[in-house]
């Protein structure tokens, strides 16, 4: 009778070793296509960070001035409170405009290859520069966001500190290397990095059988790296084209960089960190409903039916990419003066 209790015992360690085991192999694999979101802020092209640039660039990405309108900043399309985009199918600008795309995160942009869904920035400093000049969105030149910035003497403060070496420290250029700063620390280290970081329990198991569905059945082709995407481009369709709807014909994705017929609706992969917080989905912001966005890209980009059970465990393997959120002080601005450019409805971009 003595026996069984210690047969018992014994089988239920293999068990558990054997268990180890298979958590230490399909680790081991994950870590082939995925890496941990680093705990410290990357250094960035160009750009030592500092903490005055970064303050400097906090207040930057918060302030409408930039803007023509004095209406937007970058805060409007990058709402660090909901997952760091608007939760808008496509974003509004300058004079209620509807801009073209969904607006994809902030957060943990900086690791992405590139920025914009077509990849025409190569970096957040390029990136932001661009909303800023673009009439449907903050609608500005750089020689008015200068005049702006100059007329205010803490902002003057700011850059000079951020800036030491530089005989003209307000400018353009700086402006945009300083909000690169600023958004390079927007890091959300989530449940997956704390398992990929060898903590068995940091998810669920509906969670870990979504991590093996999402490899098997080849989602890491195109969504991998530390960001889980960002780092390819792809065409959408590439089995089965979805719905005019989701696809707009009108929008022809990378072609209108590269003027090349094969980058015609081709599209940067999204990253997938904290996707269960930024619906809607998909460039074009017309699905709401994260469990019909794997399904559509599994049919789409693999070719692959899934039931609703298994879409229903890659949604929860999602959901263990939603990270911790930064801790952001609202910054107080300077104060304008009666020489900072007033406001203007109209479109001033060249």
């Amino acid at each position: 009778m003595r026996l069984a209790p210690r047969i018992a015992l014994l089988a239920s360690v293999a068990a558990l070793g054997a268990s180890a085991a298979s958590a230490n192999e399909l680790r081991d694999t994950a870590l082939e296509y995925f890496k941990p979101l680093p705990s410290t802020v990357p250094a960035v092209a160009d750009n030592p960070i500092t903490k005055e640039k970064i303050d400097l660039g906090k207040a930057l990405f918060f302030d409408p001035r930039l803007s023509a309108s004095g209406v937007f900043s970058c805060y409007s399309c990058h709402n660090l409170t909901t997952g760091g985009d608007d939760n808008m199918e496509t974003s509004v600008g300058h004079g209620w405009q509807k801009g073209p795309r969904n607006s994809p995160t902030v957060l943990n942009a900086v690791f992405n290859e590139a920025q914009f869904w077509d990849g025409r920035a190569d970096d957040l400093k390029a990136q932001a520069k661009g909303p800023i000049q673009a009439g449907v969105e903050m609608a500005n030149t750089p020689e008015n966001v200068v005049a702006t910035l100059s007329s205010m003497g803490q902002y003057v403060e700011w850059f000079e500190e951020s800036f030491p070496d530089e005989a003209e420290p307000v400018s353009f250029d700086n402006m945009a290397k300083a909000i690169e700063a600023f958004e390079a620390t927007l890091l959300t280290p989530a449940p997956f990095d704390s398992w990929l970081n060898g903590d068995d329990n940091a998810l669920s198991e509906d969670q870990i059988a979504g991590l093996e569905l999402f490899m098997d059945k080849g989602c890491v082709a195109c969504h991998a790296g530390v960001n889980i995407g960002g780092e390819g481009y792809y065409p959408f369709g590439l089995i089965e084209k979805p719905g005019s709807d989701i696809l707009p014909e009108g929008d022809r994705g990378r072609f209108a960089v590269t003027d090349t017929v094969d980058d015609e609706y081709v599209f940067r992969a999204g990253p997938l960190r904290n996707i269960a917080l930024t619906a809607p989905y998909f460039h074009s912001g017309k699905v709401w409903d994260l469990k019909v966005a794997v399904q559509i890209m599994a049919e789409s980009q693999l070719g692959e039916e899934l039931s609703d059970e298994e879409a229903g465990k890659i949604v929860a393997f999602l959901g263990g990419l939603t990270g911790e959120m930064p801790v952001i002080t609202t910054p107080v601005l300077p104060a304008e003066t009666a020489t900072t450019p007033r406001p203007t409805a109209e479109i001033i971009v060249e």
